[in-house]
């Protein structure tokens, strides 16, 4: 369903871990970001856009490759496809598409396009990068620490900051990386947003904001969290550890492997 709209950015979020699927109309060409979950849910993203395309090229950027943003790929088959150098060569293809089918097997779901795992036609390498298409910029920053592969990427003239699985309103941090390329890439946060005119950020889970003092608050909660997290862990002090872990929304077996993979990763680069 549409949870946010304004000025050419429409944002859908799923009923599965209020996973956000974007799509960004402008002079030149139309954006899809992350197109994803139920089939109903990306049909719905797939009208939306045949409703306002009007001929124009059409853009599929992936924020990082994992499961839950790769799934509405082959829904776009004309699209040209952005994505970062290390989803380019991600190691672990196969077992992402695992992940779905097993998903779909498990609650019967039958797609009407193939399952595949993003083939990439504009490849992000470094910081910085820009594509130029007519009126627009897209700039694109490396943003790894919760996976290896994720990007930032600003939309001007409009503002938009879409910033993959980062900066949620209710998601604390999870590392499937690396716990120093986190509070990296929330350095760069700071950066971005002190840089550039900021006038929405939508994160991969959770709810778009305009509001500054949000966005600010969003990038010290996941510091201060994950500070704390590497504090607990490398005193042993077990009691924080556990008091960190019931900090998480929505508890679960999935928070609880979550939480379990964060410290492991910390144990490790901070040990």
């Amino acid at each position: 369903m549409i949870i946010f709209q304004k000025d050419g950015l429409t944002v859908f979020q799923s009923a599965l871990w209020k996973t956000t699927s974007s799509v960004i109309e402008m002079t030149d060409l139309i954006l899809v970001v992350d197109p994803t979950w139920l089939p109903h849910e990306v049909q719905e993203i797939q009208q939306h856009v045949e409703h306002i395309r009007n001929g124009k090229d059409l853009y599929l950027l992936f924020t990082h490759g994992d499961f839950d943003h790769i799934i509405g790929y082959h829904a776009f088959p004309d699209a040209k496809v952005i994505g970062s150098k290390g989803m380019q060569e991600h190691p672990r293809k196969q077992y992402k598409l695992d992940l779905i089918q097993s998903f779909d097997n498990e609650y019967y779901v039958d797609r009407p396009y193939a399952i595949e795992f993003p083939t990439i036609d504009i490849v992000i390498e470094k910081d910085g990068q820009q594509l130029v298409l007519g009126d627009t910029t897209i700039t694109f920053y490396l943003s790894p620490g919760h996976t290896h592969d994720g990007l930032f990427t600003f939309i001007e003239p409009l503002g938009i900051w879409i910033t993959g699985d980062y900066l949620s309103d209710f998601e604390l941090p999870y590392l499937f990386d690396s716990a120093k390329a986190y509070l990296e890439t929330l350095q760069k946060s700071f950066m971005i947003l002190n840089k550039y005119h900021v006038e929405v950020l939508v994160p991969g889970h959770g709810q778009a904001t305009e509001s500054k003092e949000e966005m600010k608050r969003r990038i010290d909660l996941a510091k201060d969290y994950l500070e704390r997290l590497i504090n607990a862990v490398s005193e042993e002090d077990a009691e924080a550890v556990l008091g960190l872990k019931k900090e998480m929304s929505f508890p679960s077996n999935f928070t609880k492997e979550c939480h379990e993979e964060n410290v492991a990763i910390i144990k490790r680069e901070y040990s």
